[in-house]
């Protein structure tokens, strides 16, 4: 659980991660900066949100930078996400800050960097999602399904460079997830969508899969009692839970 001065969701996240059979270990950046743990101990690697530096130096730029500007850094993540045994997933500011590690990242040649709300105001709300057929290996099994997720960021909307980066992406399946109205179609207008993201889009994952990124919070709402409201059938586990659980599956 990766975390940086000013993330605040990595409790929720290794509680997750924890049900779903995973050792979820604490590891702040400084952890890595002076030597203390290593990328290498891991398989799996989950940059987790909040607001890292305060998004003074822009969504998750002042984490990223602290990692391109530092070679022994950069040469550490770029050896983890290179390697085809481990997984990793970046939600809200951890997605924000991995888009920004693109260029370490394989497959990852037409993801988006993610820019300021076009509401001009943080979003902190429920909002419905459908998964889309992508590589992702935490949404396995789960393409075409639409549930509610929680979104709390001021800057969440993807932005490509143009629209054949974007069309690049979608054929390509690097689309993992799209916000959707009521009706279940792609949403581009407010409040279906809270932030703007062309086409809906607020999931991305790299070419093989084993990079996944995403604006909203799967950990804020993975035990169904962490909903406003569910169907009685749900039980204990909300739709959430089946990502975590993916991972897990993954790992055999």
């Amino acid at each position: 659980m990766l975390r940086e001065q000013g993330v605040n969701g990595q409790l929720e996240m290794a509680a997750a991660f924890d049900r779903a059979g995973f050792t979820a270990i604490d590891v702040h950046m400084t952890d890595l900066i002076t030597g203390r743990v290593s990328l290498q101990q891991f398989n799996a690697l989950v940059a987790c949100g909040g607001f890292s530096y305060g998004d003074v130096l822009g969504a998750g730029g002042g984490w990223a930078k602290s990692v391109l500007f530092q070679d022994r850094l950069r040469e550490q993540f770029a050896a983890f996400f290179a390697n085809p045994d481990t997984l990793s997933l970046g939600v809200c500011n951890g997605c924000q800050m991995i888009s920004l590690l693109q260029e370490l990242i394989p497959g990852a040649d037409n993801w988006p960097r993610f820019k300021r709300n076009r509401s001009e105001q943080f979003e902190a709300r429920l909002v419905m999602v459908r998964v889309e057929d992508s590589p992702s290996l935490f949404t396995q099994g789960m393409q075409g399904s639409r549930f509610p997720l929680a979104v709390a960021h001021g800057e969440g909307r993807a932005e490509f460079q143009n629209s054949d980066m974007l069309n690049a992406l979608e054929s390509t399946g690097g689309v993992s997830m799209r916000f959707v109205d009521g009706t279940g179609q792609q949403a581009e207008k407010y409040p279906a969508n809270p932030n703007g993201s062309p086409q809906g889009v607020t999931g991305v994952t790299s070419a093989d899969g084993r990079v996944t990124l995403m604006m909203p919070h799967p950990e804020r709402v993975f035990r169904t009692c962490q909903n406003s409201w569910h169907p009685d059938e749900w039980g204990e586990d909300a739709p959430a839970m089946r990502l975590f659980r993916n991972a897990r599956k993954w790992f055999g």
